[in-house]
């Protein structure tokens, strides 16, 4: 059989990958007799769990990813739910990554089922970029699940393009097509317009990519400010922004959304500690220590509150760090107020002895603390051993059964090995 011959391709071509309902996909392979079934994975529709992904199956009875269980479980009454496998999932994403390194080593993986390649023709790559982002296509079909790939010549057409035949599809937009192929789409196709920004655009009579990128300046700059220039230019294709494939990490956090909503002051200071309790055993194990301590509730109403403070030394070790997440809970809780969610995050990882916001002195010696660091590394070791929940503090033992049950898909959930599903923000 002949190769196929295609266009030529000068210049960059970056190729995003995304796994097609992946959750779902890996449960119907491992599960046959799910396959052509409607799969829901996510939390329990009676915990205020919210869906991590659904078949297609399901899609077709309108069940969306981030949409609450409970509607999904009333459009979709017969569906097969499934609170999921992470580690399975881990597995398999890690076997993907892997096939596209193996033709390029520039990845920038952004989620568990999504990452961008730079296949660009050169010195290193030499096949078409079309027929690359074939042969990982079927490579992919090959493990059993598949996946939608766009291929462009730059992150913005390529993620657009991923998204225009699913599933199992594969968009190209040759080198100087780039404004003809989005010209005609809808506004929300470009990522950072959400459904509130569409219908301001819509008010103006601006529905596609095309009306937006040939807008009048001062109409734009009124609803986009400072990034109107790399909005029109992303309407048009023009983005230059570079494959990122370094990997350091910016913070460490955790947070857990509640069944039931936290009132009572002592089960939120509860909670603060067993966030922390978590970030800081992934500290230690990432060898990591922050300056700066976060502390974030969302309430009822599902309207969301942060902030932060930042210390002279570097932290890793909760019986430091809690403490200060707990004295920072007036500023943004008062009594009576139902929280449905409280996350810690431990960031600032660079800050140095330079820094003009710390003023430290070259000379500061660090405090020590002989009690509390040897006690966090001996409960490091003994789940290290036995298992994350081996040592548990009573105040655990409350919020029990309290999760939703529903597995995230954060960035640095599916490169932390502590990172339990039940730990995961919805």
């Amino acid at each position: 059989m002949s190769k196929p011959i295609y266009k030529d391709w000068d210049g960059p071509a970056i190729l995003l990958l995304d796994l097609d309902a992946f959750f779902a996909s890996v449960e119907q392979l491992d599960h046959p007799e799910w396959r052509g079934k409607p799969v829901i994975v996510g939390g329990d529709p009676g915990r205020r769990g919210v869906v991590s992904t659904c078949s297609y199956e399901a899609r077709k009875y309108g069940v969306r990813s981030a949409m609450p269980s409970a509607t999904a479980a009333k459009l979709c009454p017969d569906a097969i739910w499934t609170a999921g496998n992470f580690p399975r999932y881990i597995e398999l994403s890690n076997q993907v990554m892997q096939i596209m390194r193996d033709v390029s080593p520039h990845l920038q993986q952004v989620s568990i089922d999504e990452a961008f390649l730079d296949v660009s023709p050169g010195r290193y790559i030499r096949d078409h970029p079309v027929e690359l982002a074939g042969n990982i296509s079927q490579r992919v079909s090959d493990l059993g699940i598949t996946c939608s790939i766009g291929l462009g010549s730059s992150k913005t057409v390529a993620k657009i393009a991923s998204d225009q035949d699913k599933p199992h599809g594969l968009t190209v937009v040759y080198p100087g097509s780039e404004a003809s192929f989005l010209a005609p789409l809808p506004v929300r196709a470009l990522s950072g317009i959400g459904p509130q920004s569409a219908k301001r655009l819509e008010k103006f009579g601006i529905r596609t990519l095309g009306q937006l990128a040939s807008a009048e300046t001062e109409l734009l700059h009124e609803l986009f400010g400072k990034n109107t220039d790399a909005v029109r230019q992303r309407c048009l294709g023009i983005d230059s922004s570079p494959i990122d494939t370094d990997d350091i990490v910016k913070s460490v956090s955790n947070e857990m959304t509640f069944s039931t909503d936290l009132i009572d002051e002592s089960e939120i200071c509860a909670a603060i500690e067993m966030m922390s309790t978590r970030v800081g055993r992934r500290l230690r194990h990432k060898h990591l220590a922050g300056f700066t301590v976060t502390l974030k509730l969302r309430y009822n109403d599902l309207s969301i509150r942060t902030v932060q403070r930042t210390q002279q030394e570097p932290m890793d070790n909760e019986w430091r760090f809690a403490p200060i997440a707990i004295s920072l809970l007036p500023q943004i809780w008062r009594p009576g107020d139902a929280v449905r969610l409280v996350g810690v995050g431990i960031s600032g990882f660079d800050i140095g002895t330079d820094s003009t916001d710390l003023q430290l002195s070259l000379f500061e010696t660090p405090v020590e603390d002989t009690k509390s660091g040897p006690l966090a590394e001996a409960t490091d070791r003994v789940r290290d051993r036995f298992g994350e929940y081996a040592v548990s503090c009573g105040r655990d033992f409350r919020f029990r059964r309290r999760d939703t049950g529903t597995i995230g898909q954060k960035k640095d959930d599916y490169k932390d090995p502590l990172h339990a599903p039940d730990e995961m923000d919805e």
